[in-house]
């Protein structure tokens, strides 16, 4: 069924450097622009995630780059924000917004990065999000098809409700033969293996709350505060201390634990470099950084 549109309306979607939305930025913005009368109108910018405050560009947090498949790299040339901010706006002037769950995070990244262009590029923005209509497509479809224990049960073993929902014990029997379910409608994807089970969304977390991921190389990455993006075996060989702050702060128990484990196994490789004999090349810079030294006459 075409769309009884009185206004233009503007489906969008964000790719970002990560999820938290004041730290974070906008790395890719795709609009879709249907007029009254069926006419629509693509476009897509790449954009160079700024940090206004820093004055450079934003890192993309490694999970992030995982599911958008966006390195840094590959937006060096793009330009910020506040400089399509203008053309964004002409899309967005006197249109409705459509998204898929945009509602909880594309419309308020996109309203932030209109806030740092009027506040630290002093841009003039002229639209105001809160005057458009938002229809959130997911909301919709969460509403008539609920994605719930109970809709899983439903859809996965024969069509009925079972009984006593949301007490513990018949939740979890419940959750047991959903994922029986989910093995007999899927045999060519899903392995009947619990690691392979396990493995099958992919754990990308060092600890649970998602402080600690993993990046492609399989190294932990920091995914918060100043350090964000960094590998943590790099901080810890730069600032130590970091690694105190995490134990002494308000993160949760699982958090520090994992922290506390890196500390020692980085720690243990720092001990092991430094006990393990010279390198002939090792040698030879170390005795020509010392001769240097006595042929200018300062050794200290």
């Amino acid at each position: 069924m075409e769309l009884d549109l009185k206004r233009p309306l503007l489906f969008f979607d964000i790719e970002s450097t990560g999820l938290n939305i004041p730290s974070d930025s906008i790395i890719e913005l795709s609009f879709v622009k249907v007029f009254p009368g069926g006419e629509q109108r693509v476009k897509t910018w790449r954009i160079k995630p700024w940090d206004y405050e820093r004055q450079c560009q934003r890192p993309i947090d490694p999970g992030a780059s995982a599911v958008n498949g966006v390195t840094d790299d590959m937006l060096t040339g793009c330009p910020r924000f506040f400089e399509v901010c203008d053309e964004v706006q002409d899309w967005l002037e006197g249109a409705d917004l459509a998204g898929f769950n945009s509602a909880k995070f594309d419309l308020p990244m996109l309203a932030e990065e209109l806030e740092r262009a009027r506040t630290f590029a002093h841009k003039d923005i002229r639209v105001d999000l809160h005057d458009a209509a938002m229809v959130d497509v997911q909301a919709i479809f969460h509403t008539m098809e609920p994605r719930n224990l109970r809709a899983a049960y439903r859809f996965y073993c024969g069509g009925e409700d079972f009984d006593n929902a949301h007490t513990a014990e018949a939740d979890t029997l419940a959750t047991y033969a959903v994922l029986k379910g989910q093995l007999d409608r899927y045999p060519d994807t899903l392995k009947n293996d619990v690691k392979a089970l396990a493995a099958y969304t992919g754990k990308k977390s060092v600890d649970f709350s998602g402080s600690l991921v993993l990046d492609a190389d399989g190294d932990a990455v920091i995914a918060f505060g100043k350090h964000k993006g960094r590998k943590a075996k790099e901080v810890y060989r730069t600032e130590p201390s970091y690694f105190a702050w995490v134990q002494n702060s308000n993160f949760t128990l699982d958090t520090k634990a994992q922290f506390k484990k890196l500390a020692a196994q980085y720690k243990a490789e720092i001990d092991a470099e430094k006990s393990r004999p010279l390198s002939d090349e090792q040698t030879r810079r170390a005795a020509g950084d010392l001769a240097a030294k006595f042929n200018t006459g300062k050794l200290f």
